[in-house]
């Protein structure tokens, strides 16, 4: 059974930092490509960032570049997502997901986390 769960979520003020984790198991997580995804209240799920199978290849919506770094550790089945320079609109629940091989910035992944809230207060 494919299992995401992330974790790092929490309140912080503007311009401050947080790291979220995503631990993955039951599936090959070297042969998955790695997602993060948010979603803020009245709004659909949105692309934040996204890494290929071996980390070399990453990709980011317009939105948190510069500020946000997606990485992720295969020896560890985990991937990151460390968000600098923190702004209100950033609030949202963040979900990671996985999908085989490919890496793609549309919600077309095969396995979603629970999702973790960031809340950064205007």
């Amino acid at each position: 059974q494919v299992q995401l769960v992330e974790s790092g979520g929490g309140l912080v003020q503007a311009g401050g930092s947080l790291r979220l984790s995503c631990a993955a198991s039951g599936l090959a997580f070297s042969n998955y490509a790695m997602g993060w995804f948010r979603q803020a209240p009245g709004k659909e799920r949105e692309f934040v960032a996204a890494i290929s199978l071996s980390g070399g290849n990453t990709d980011y919506a317009d939105s948190v570049k510069g500020r946000f770094t997606i990485s992720r550790d295969n020896a560890k089945n985990m991937v990151y997502l460390q968000m600098n320079s923190l702004k209100p609109e950033d609030t949202a629940v963040y979900y990671c997901a996985g999908r085989p091989f490919e890496v793609v910035t549309t919600t077309q992944y095969n396995h979603w986390g629970q999702g973790t809230q960031v809340t950064v207060p205007s």
